[in-house]
C-alpha cells in the first residue's frame, strides 16, 4: 500500500529532530517518578501496618489517564491548527497542490502526523498504567474503553484544528478559533446544564413557597439539555474513568449530578453513542477541511 507522502515527510522530519525523544523522556520520566513514589508509599505502609491500600493504585491510574486526556485535548489542536495555514504562510501549499497529491492526502497526512506523536506518548506510558493490573482493579475491557475515548477525542480535536487551519490563512486566527470552539464545547455544555439545573431548583423553591412544602419534593433537573454532553469529550472521559474507579457507573454519576431520574436507551449506551457521535463530527470536519483546501473550489470562488 502506498504511504501518504505528507505523512512520510512529516514523520521523517520528526524522527530526525531531538524534540520527540526529549518529550518522550520528560513525559515518561514524570509518570515513572509518580509510579515509583506510589509504590514506595505502598511498601512503606505494608511494613508499618501489614496492610495494602489498593485505592492508591487506582489513584495512580486515574492520574496517568487524566494527564493523557488533557494532553490529547489541548496539544492536538495546537499542532493541527497551524498545519495547513502554516503551509500557506510559507507559500508551500500551492506547490503541494501542483503535485499529484490530492487535498485529501494533504489533510489526512497532516492529521496522522500530529496524532502519531501523541499515540507514541500514549503507548510509551502503558507500563505505568499496567501497574494497576498487578493488584487488580481494572480489566482489559476498561483499557479498551479508555483507548476508544482517547481515539475519539484526538480525532475530534485534531479535525477541529485541521478544519480551521484549512479555512483561514493565518495560524494565529485558526489556533484561537480552534481553542475557542473546543473550550465552548467542553465548558459550555457543562455550564448550560448547570444553569438550567439552577433555574429548575429556583422554580421548585418558588413553588414550595407559594403552594406549600409538598412541591419541594420535586428534584431539580437539567432535562434534555443533558444530551448536549454527548458532544463533550470531558464528559465521556469522566463517565469512563469514574465508572472504572468507583462502585457505581460513571453515567449514573452524571445522571445524579444533573437530576436525571428516568434512564432510557441513550443513558444505557451513553459512552458508545458519545464516541460514535464525536467520530462522526470529526469525519464531517475533515470533509469540510478537504473542501477548503481543494483548489478547484477556490478558483470558482475567485471567478465569482
Amino acid at each position: 500500500m502506498k504511504q501518504n507522502p505528507v505523512y512520510k515527510r512529516e514523520s521523517r522530519v520528526n524522527s530526525r529532530s531531538l524534540r520527540l525523544p526529549l518529550i518522550l523522556t520528560v513525559f515518561n520520566g514524570i509518570l515513572c517518578a509518580v509510579a515509583l513514589m506510589n509504590m514506595y508509599s505502598v511498601v512503606s505502609q505494608v511494613k508499618a501496618t501489614a496492610t495494602i491500600q489498593y485505592s492508591s493504585f487506582m489513584e495512580m491510574y486515574e492520574f496517568v489517564a487524566t494527564i493523557e486526556f488533557i494532553l490529547l485535548t489541548f496539544i492536538v489542536p495546537a499542532v493541527t491548527a497551524s498545519s495547513i495555514s502554516g503551509e500557506r504562510e510559507r507559500q508551500t501549499l500551492e506547490l503541494m497542490l501542483t503535485t499529484q497529491m490530492t487535498p485529501s492526502q494533504i489533510v489526512s497526512g497532516k492529521l496522522m502526523s500530529a496524532l502519531s506523536t501523541l499515540l507514541l506518548l500514549i503507548i510509551s506510558s502503558f507500563p505505568a498504567i499496567m501497574m494497576v493490573f498487578v493488584f487488580g482493579g481494572i480489566t482489559g475491557t476498561d483499557v479498551v474503553a479508555l483507548l476508544l475515548c482517547y481515539t475519539a477525542v484526538a480525532l475530534f480535536a485534531g479535525s477541529l484544528g485541521i478544519c480551521f487551519s484549512s479555512a483561514f490563512k493565518r495560524s494565529t486566527l485558526s489556533t484561537v478559533l480552534t481553542y475557542g470552539v473546543l473550550v465552548s464545547i467542553v465548558g459550555g455544555t457543562y455550564f448550560v446544564n448547570r444553569f438550567v439545573l439552577g433555574l429548575s431548583a429556583g422554580r421548585i423553591n418558588s413553588y414550595a413557597i407559594t403552594y406549600g412544602i409538598g412541591r419541594a419534593q420535586q428534584q431539580p433537573t437539567s432535562g434534555n439539555f443533558v444530551y448536549l454532553l454527548l458532544m463533550n469529550p470531558a464528559a465521556t472521559f469522566y463517565a469512563i474513568i469514574s465508572g472504572q474507579a468507583g462502585s457505581r457507573s460513571g453515567v449514573d454519576k452524571l445522571c445524579q449530578a444533573f437530576g436525571i431520574v428516568q434512564k432510557g436507551w441513550v443513558m444505557e449506551n451513553w459512552v458508545l453513542i458519545s464516541i460514535v457521535l464525536q467520530l462522526a463530527v470529526a469525519g464531517c470536519l475533515l470533509t469540510l477541511a478537504i473542501w477548503f483546501v481543494n483548489p478547484i473550489r477556490r478558483r470558482r470562488k475567485n471567478r465569482g
